[in-house]
């Protein structure tokens, strides 16, 4: 299934592929001919292939966060949240490439009580400072354990993001709200009395993969 947010530019790119595929028909020079073929093909492949939005299946358990997008782990840091939580957090970051799903998902029951989107930079993702200098959305829920954020941030090749969230709005784990073009990042943030479930490194699947338990411990 190709996703509704980029339905458009996916309509777009398969037409330009087409048009090459086509064009080749008409070129008598064998290399030309074969190299628009195979640069035709390998585009609408490469399109199928970002734009896709597979179904995914959230854990069962409430007291969890899950990712809100595909992609590897960068980083896991102590940071002091002042836009929505107010208070010692925890941030982790999802770098994703230009090969994953980039379809985004709510990560947790709760309803959007914090949404501002930052005109801003497009430093590479995996930078340390891309989540405050860069392009992107902030969204905070509020959830039966407290306050999370999260984000969507371009990065040096992302440069449209895209959400359908509003303030006020109800909102289910796994829900799908958006996405991000062409590779970028987004992080969580949330207080410390989440437990870590994962570390730098892990490949995690939006809507599916636990990143952080709530314990009252």
């Amino acid at each position: 299934m190709i996703t509704k947010y980029g339905l458009s530019t996916f309509i777009i790119s398969a037409l330009f592929s087409i048009g090459l595929v086509i064009i080749s028909f008409f070129i008598q020079t064998g290399l030309i001919k074969y190299l628009l073929m195979i640069i035709g093909i390998g585009f609408l492949l490469f399109s199928i292939n970002f734009f896709r939005d597979p179904e995914r299946t959230p854990p069962k358990e409430k007291n969890v966060i899950v990712s809100p997008a595909d992609g590897k782990v960068v980083i896991i840091k102590d940071v002091f949240e002042k836009r929505f939580l107010d208070c010692e957090s925890i941030q982790l970051s999802i770098f994703m490439s230009p090969l994953n799903v980039h379809v985004n998902r709510i990560p947790i029951d709760g309803s959007v009580d914090y949404l501002n989107y930052v005109q801003g930079d497009y430093l590479v993702a995996f930078h340390d400072k891309a989540d405050l200098r860069n392009e992107r959305s902030e969204i905070g829920i509020t959830c039966k354990y407290g306050k999370i954020l999260f984000t969507q941030v371009a990065g040096f090749i992302a440069r449209r993001i895209v959400f359908d969230l509003k303030l006020g709005d109800s909102v289910s784990i796994g829900d799908r709200f958006g996405m991000i073009k062409f590779g970028s990042r987004s992080d969580v943030i949330l207080p410390k009395a989440w437990k870590v479930k994962v570390k730098p490194g892990d490949v995690v699947t939006a809507g599916e993969t636990v990143l952080f338990e709530y314990s009252d411990e």
